[in-house]
């Protein structure tokens, strides 16, 4: 089957694209010493997942099912999880599955220590440096009223109190940054540094958390390579990255097909894709998703809405810029490709208002359909 035939909405990752950021991601790690895994939060695309095995040291994932989703493919790295709250009877079954379990507060830690250690399991604990980058407080994991790691003074109360409490700890993680450079990432690590230096000789390894936007063009690898060589060979820790969107960036795209074109001051085509439900990114961050194709000196204009009953369903409203302009018209039973909606859609896409989940596609770059996994009626029935 060619790309053109598939029936739509579809997610396509494109394979030849995916590689490459995978290869990127690779070297740094071979060059650096750090092990980089895929953080299934904001890639979690199972097509992808053997490649992810073989080019990368395994996934990151924040509770039991994408735990559980993990184990199903990495078989040639480590599986680690973190979770604001370990529910007990998850925690059983994650120790079963991970290598590493972070904790998050004092109180999870002194909680489940015993039962962890046990279990063999790498222990760690999330610490919130207070510094941070995101483009939004919403993307902010060391904003104002976290409950996303410890501070300093968490961690000191939690040592004063209990003199054994680093007992069982091979590491630290901090998560501070989110679509970020590697400029960013030097700052943060000057505070993380100062605040909590004091504990790292006693470590086994460092997380350095997600948010790092590697395979992104101008991102300043040579520089990220320097920051990890410096921290493992300053305190001889191993230095682990979890990235997500880097995996996915840039690596395919949401395809829709026009059902209708109506007119209301503006023509509106109607898509079976849908922003709120297919790209919640784009509604939250907000921003204008790319659609191939549009040009800024188009004569035809439209809004893309999508085929729910909810108003704002609408691609670019939230940013502010809903208009895309074309030399030609549109017409209806037309394509409409968003660009790079691979990374946090499939992660967050939902059924609202019965309409389909996009099938998930792996494509070669000669069109060549290599993977195809279909949706219906099935998904909407069994979560209501």
């Amino acid at each position: 089957m060619k790309i053109d035939e598939i029936s739509t909405p579809a997610y396509v990752c494109e394979e030849q694209k995916l590689v490459k950021n995978l290869e990127i991601l690779r070297g740094v790690g071979e060059r650096s010493g750090a092990k980089i895994l895929c953080a299934l939060k904001g890639f979690a695309f199972s097509f992808a997942m053997p490649y992810v095995d073989r080019y990368l040291w395994g996934a990151t994932c924040s509770g039991l099912h994408e735990a559980k989703f993990a184990a199903e493919f990495i078989k040639n790295g480590e599986i680690h999880t973190y979770s604001p709250a370990f529910k007990e009877d998850d925690l059983d079954e994650i120790l079963k599955i991970s290598n590493h379990v972070v904790f998050n507060s004092a109180a999870q830690w002194q909680k489940y220590r015993a039962k962890a250690l046990a279990a063999g399991a790498s222990c760690g604990l999330r610490l919130n440096p207070q510094t941070s980058f995101a483009p939004k407080d919403a993307y902010n994991p060391c904003g104002s009223f976290s409950r996303l790691g410890m501070s300093l003074e968490a961690l000191q109360r939690a040592i004063l109190q209990d003199g054994e409490f680093l007992r069982g700890i091979s590491g630290l993680h901090f998560h501070a940054l989110c679509e970020e450079s590697a400029q960013s990432l030097e700052r943060v690590l000057e505070v993380f540094e100062a605040k909590f230096g004091k504990y790292f000789r006693a470590l086994k390894w460092l997380n350095f958390g997600g948010g790092h936007h590697i395979t992104r063009a101008g991102y300043d690898v040579e520089l990220l390579i320097d920051l990890i060589k410096k921290f493992r060979e300053k305190y001889e820790v191993e230095i682990y990255l979890e990235p997500g969107e880097a995996v996915g960036w840039e690596c395919g795209y949401l395809v829709a097909s026009v059902l209708d074109i109506v007119e209301n001051g503006a023509k509106i085509a109607i898509l079976d894709a849908s922003s709120e439900a297919h790209m919640p990114d784009t509604v939250l961050m907000p921003y204008r998703p790319t659609v191939r194709g549009e040009s800024e000196s188009g004569k035809f204009s439209y809004r893309f809405g999508g085929n729910t009953c909810l108003a704002g369903d609408v691609a670019g409203l939230e940013s502010g810029q809903p208009e895309y302009k074309f030399d030609a018209p549109l017409n209806i039973g037309d394509r409409v490709i968003f660009e790079d909606q691979i990374h946090y859609t499939i992660v967050k896409n939902t059924t609202f208002n019965g309409i389909k989940l996009p099938d998930l596609v792996l494509a070669d770059e000669r069109g060549e359909v290599l993977m195809i996994k279909k949706f219906g009626y099935d998904e909407y029935a069994r979560r209501n």
